[in-house]
């Protein structure tokens, strides 16, 4: 019997403090990825630069071997992703992982964003 909570993290998933996301953001080439839905994204506005891929597209646009992969997406950079809460960030980081991504970062959620300091756009 298998029991999932014994299984080890994936290595390519990591935890990031927000404030450590802002100063990565602005020193390193990195992806930054909203995977809210729209009417989300409507009411509070994105992180500024990030791609918005809603969490229920990424399985496709998050895959590269897909006809639908996202063109700003690349394996080869390190993903920070962030949401309303920070639980769909962490379910976007393990379909990533799934899909080859080797360096990918959950920063919880916009607010925490925000308090530390990352711009946000409309």
């Amino acid at each position: 019997m298998k029991f999932p909570f014994l299984r080890p993290a994936n290595p390519a998933i990591h935890k990031m403090a927000p404030v450590d996301a802002v100063t990565m953001v602005k020193n390193k080439d990195v992806t930054l990825l909203d995977v809210r839905d729209v009417s989300e994204l409507a009411s509070t506005g994105r992180a500024k630069g990030a791609l918005h891929i809603p969490l229920f597209l990424l399985k496709s646009q998050g895959d590269p071997r897909h006809p639908e992969f996202h063109a700003n997406l690349s394996v080869d950079k390190p993903v920070l992703i962030y949401c309303a809460t920070g639980a769909r960030s962490g379910m976007a980081a393990r379909i990533l992982a799934g899909h080859g991504f080797t360096e990918i970062y959950n920063i919880g959620s916009i607010r925490q964003w925000t308090a530390a300091g990352g711009k946000v756009s409309s």
